[in-house]
């Protein structure tokens, strides 16, 4: 073969390649290899193989936790874009992992407002819970995403909700809570929210109560204006 012919044998080969790789992957059944791309946060491929009929709600083992749908693979790596495009395609938000994490619920714990947002647009349940007993709005308390808390309290999200431990949003906020700037600004909204501030824990200790044991000055003060005891 002449170098010009194995030249354009080559280009042929080269562009049938390309050809192939650019048609959507017919799957059927279950797709480990979609959640893991969601993970990975690699949008075309995670297009493809939906184009291909890999089942949205596909289930796999995630270094993170077991069982991760591709929404929920795509929340833990913060790939807003990939949970957008499963959103769109109809992805269930709700759809819990081996311990009990949603895409809702972990993005409202780990801070990650953007796809708060997407999921409640999405129709995230409002009432569901974590492992620990606890809706969405509990742990974005307690980890001092203010946006989160904000966003969420803009829903008809439970504010009283108590957990397993015996503690509500407001309560973990000031138990788990540092009482910097962030968790006073926390305090501040629930308690424009309506929260309960005498709402004890199980042991029958206050909010204020906790915040003065932890010489949270600006958080007791607000909980006092508030009427807290």
């Amino acid at each position: 073969m002449t170098l010009n012919r194995r030249h354009a044998a080559l280009t042929a080969l080269c562009l049938l390649g390309s050809t192939v790789l650019a048609q959507p992957v017919h799957l059927t059944g279950n797709s480990p290899e979609l959640v893991d791309a969601a993970a990975r946060g690699q949008l075309g491929k995670v297009l493809l193989l939906l184009d291909g009929g890999a089942p949205i709600e596909s289930r796999a083992n995630t270094e993170r936790s077991g069982n991760a749908t591709p929404v929920l693979a795509a929340t833990q790596g913060k790939h807003v874009e990939v949970v957008r495009l499963l959103v769109s395609r109809g992805a269930n938000v709700n759809a819990q992992d081996a311990q009990q994490d949603s895409a809702f619920l972990l993005a409202s714990a780990s801070g990650y407002t953007d796809i708060v947002q997407l999921t409640l647009t999405a129709g995230a349940d409002l009432a569901s819970t974590n492992r620990y007993g606890g809706t969405a709005l509990i742990p974005a308390c307690h980890y001092g995403h203010v946006e989160t808390v904000r966003l969420l309290l803009t829903t008809r999200i439970a504010v009283d909700h108590i957990n397993n431990l015996g503690w509500t949003a407001l309560l973990e906020a000031v138990i788990l809570g540092d009482g910097g700037l962030a968790h006073a600004e926390i305090v501040r909204m629930l308690i424009a929210a309506k929260a309960d501030v005498n709402l004890a824990d199980a042991q029958g200790v206050t909010p204020l109560r906790h915040a003065l044991a932890r010489k949270q000055v600006h958080v007791a003060e607000l909980l006092r204006a508030a009427g807290g005891r």
